[in-house]
């Protein structure tokens, strides 16, 4: 798994010094809206550069929650609007059965602002938290504020977190803050 994050962060380190902050958004952003995209490894890049000198830890922390929320909410409209009709059509090819459905709406109607805060920090879940829940039909109120909180709550773990630790992780996964790793 180090070895994994380590590469992860190698990759994009480039990206963070060239863009800045715009990377890390648009990263973050395209994961929270469902695409397979390495966030936390570029929220722990930018949090060690942070911890260098070389990005502003605030600057990281607003982009992160920004793009976390802008990345959901726009999951979850495409899930409102889209979303019944694609698991009406293809739900069984997955294992979406009528019965199976039932059981997440009720599960969103009941406990959705603890699954969409909670799902925030489970990879996968996280980038299909706001599709799922527009889907099943979560009221959008109660998905917005958990959506905030969840984003909120994520991003300091993974922002203050490495930025606190930076020199622990660096020499866990070998690398050299001010150029390429060791």
């Amino acid at each position: 798994m180090a070895h994994f994050i380590k590469d992860s962060i190698t990759f994009i380190e480039p990206y963070l010094h060239h863009y800045g902050l715009l990377a890390l958004f648009i990263i973050i952003y395209l994961e929270s809206l469902g695409a397979p995209m390495p966030g936390e490894s570029a929220l722990i890049g930018a949090s060690l550069l942070a911890a260098d000198g070389q990005l502003s830890i605030v600057g990281i922390f607003f982009v992160v929650v920004c793009a976390a929320v802008m990345g959901d909410s726009t999951g979850y409209l495409i899930g409102r609007f889209g979303g019944r009709a694609v698991i009406s059509r293809y739900g069984r090819y997955v294992g979406m059965t009528e019965d199976r459905q039932k059981w997440i709406e009720g599960l969103y109607e009941k406990r959705g602002a603890w699954v969409v805060v909670g799902a925030r920090f489970v990879v996968i879940l996280r980038q299909l938290n706001g599709i799922a829940a527009g889907s099943m039909g979560m009221r959008w109120p109660s998905f917005l504020a958990a959506n905030i909180v969840g984003g909120l709550l994520w991003a300091a773990v993974w922002t203050i977190g490495p930025y606190m630790f930076g020199d622990v992780i660096a020499e866990r996964l070998h690398l050299d803050l001010h150029g390429a790793p060791s």
